[in-house]
């Protein structure tokens, strides 16, 4: 029998100049005022989609990207390296390093597509983080053949969000509807720019919600699934209600054949509108926990089952199993233990981990929460002030390169010649900030930044970004001075750590 696997397909099209898609693509598959809901259709009739359709469809733009050609270093196999200079003759002794040696590349020219949707009319912007996450080049082309270099105003690659933003007076914003009101049944349709064909609107009806996929790590999930037809170039489109308000963002499809084939997902307005909050007024989300992992309470007793271990008796067949709870975290302070099971938040029930997810997507750190769980069969309440990643209930902004207190350079040749390194940003002048706090002098060369490579100062400055939202907002810098030694700096982005 033939083995087919199942996909989960970001729905963006993208190519790469001079080499296959497959080089590029990823495979997984004014805020308006509510709108009244249109009436709902006599039983037995069908509906007309046409008003939802003029109504949105302005709003749903295409997003280009491009990402330029760049030079990297990488590390190829040499197994005659060491043969034909074992004495260093030619550089350094073992610079072939076991049989490998470094070489610079040229990567493509790449481009790809996917959708966006309006949501102010004075130019911000809606869309999926993995259609623009890295592009050098952002272009937005509206229904009316208009187009925009955008900017990206934030990244949210946990909910798979982002918001960009072009310059434009009076642009088509689309009414933003409440997902929480959705019915699993409802008819929505769905409108993006697959295969690059056009903007192209396809209707279906809410199959599910709350849906997660598996897809693990740090992700934020709680789906609206539908079967209305989503493909690649969809990523960041609109789902749409019958009244014409935005429900969700498209961003995948579940496939046994990576097109598809009636599983699609898209991420709801109520994960969306908090998210777009954030980045507006912070640059980054902040996201509120309670510090447990766990599972949906079904999922965990069907694994017992299949392992052939006894299913204890939770006093409940709904509800989240508690598998882990952190350390310090906010869950742990509140009384939480491992095997407890959550069943309501602030008296609303949950049966999922994804409804537990979305409903503190709304909550930022130092908000308090009621949380109803089971233990031993006996029901217990407690108050949770919820955390940040990093432990506290500061907001948690997105640093930028002055707080470092330093400027940069990349290396030039001679130095690259003189200390036998193919890459590096020199210090060169150092001011008052956490460089300074942490002793790192002038002349010292950096290479590595949390044991990422640093070739450009826009390296250094994601770096900076991604460790100040971290849970350990620390840079660990390794590097070499002019005179060949090399050094270890640890440095904190936070006063008085």
């Amino acid at each position: 029998m033939k083995n087919v696997k199942n996909y989960l397909v970001y729905a963006s099209c993208i190519v790469a100049i001079a080499f296959s898609a497959a080089s590029f693509a990823k495979v997984y598959a004014v805020k308006a005022p509510f709108a009244a809901s249109a009436p709902a259709p006599a039983a037995g009739q069908p509906v007309d989609l046409t008003y939802a359709t003029d109504k949105a469809l302005p709003s749903v733009v295409t997003v280009r990207v491009v990402q330029n050609s760049k030079t990297q270093t990488v590390e190829v196999e040499d197994p005659f390296s060491d043969f034909f200079d074992p004495f260093g003759f030619f550089g350094q002794r073992g610079q072939g390093n076991n049989g490998r040696r470094r070489q610079q590349v040229q990567t493509p020219k790449k481009q790809g597509s996917g959708s966006g949707v309006i949501i102010s009319n004075d130019g911000y912007i809606v869309t999926n983080n993995h259609v623009v996450e890295g592009a050098d080049e952002i272009t937005v082309i509206l229904t009316d053949n208009r187009e925009f270099s955008a900017k990206v105003i934030g990244l949210d690659a946990s909910t798979d969000l982002a918001l960009i933003k072009v310059s434009g007076k009076d642009l088509p914003a689309i009414a933003i509807g409440d997902s929480q009101k959705l019915r699993i049944g409802e008819w929505v349709i769905a409108i993006g720019n697959p295969f690059s064909i056009g903007t192209t609107v396809t209707a279906g009806i809410v199959s599910a919600k709350a849906r997660s996929v598996g897809s693990g790590g740090n992700a934020v999930q709680s789906f609206i699934q539908t079967d209305a037809a989503i493909n690649r170039g969809n990523s960041g489109g609109a789902l749409v209600n019958t009244s014409g308000e935005l429900v969700g963002i498209n961003s995948m499809l579940y496939s046994e054949t990576g097109s598809y084939s009636g599983y699609g997902f898209a991420i709801p307005t109520s994960i969306m509108n908090k998210v777009v909050s954030d980045l507006k007024t912070y640059g980054t989300v902040q996201r509120a926990l309670i510090g447990i992992s766990g599972s949906d309470l079904n999922n965990y007793t069907d694994g017992l089952k299949q392992q052939g271990k006894e299913v204890p008796d939770f006093g409940t067949v709904n509800g989240i199993y508690v598998a882990e709870v952190v350390e310090d975290g906010a869950g742990a302070a509140a009384g939480l233990k491992k095997g407890d099971v959550i069943t309501a938040i602030d008296g609303k029930p949950l049966t999922k981990m994804a409804e537990l997810q979305e409903y503190l997507t709304n909550k930022r750190p130092g908000d308090k929460v009621t949380i109803t769980y089971l233990r031993d069969k006996s029901k217990k309440t407690a108050t949770v002030t919820l955390k940040n990643a990093q432990g506290n209930t500061n907001v948690v902004k997105t640093a930028d390169l002055d707080v470092l207190g330093g400027n940069f350079r990349e290396v030039t040749k001679e130095q690259k010649e003189q200390l036998n390194i193919s890459y590096g940003l020199e210090v060169i002048k150092v001011n008052s900030g956490a460089l300074k706090n942490a002793g790192v002098p002038k002349g010292f060369i950096i290479q590595k930044v949390n044991d990422e490579p640093m070739k450009t100062i826009e390296q250094l400055q994601e770096a900076v970004k991604a460790a100040s939202t971290s849970k350990e907002p620390v840079l660990f810098i390794q590097g070499v001075f002019s005179t060949g030694k090399k050094a270890y700096y640890a440095v904190p982005l936070e006063e008085g750590k």
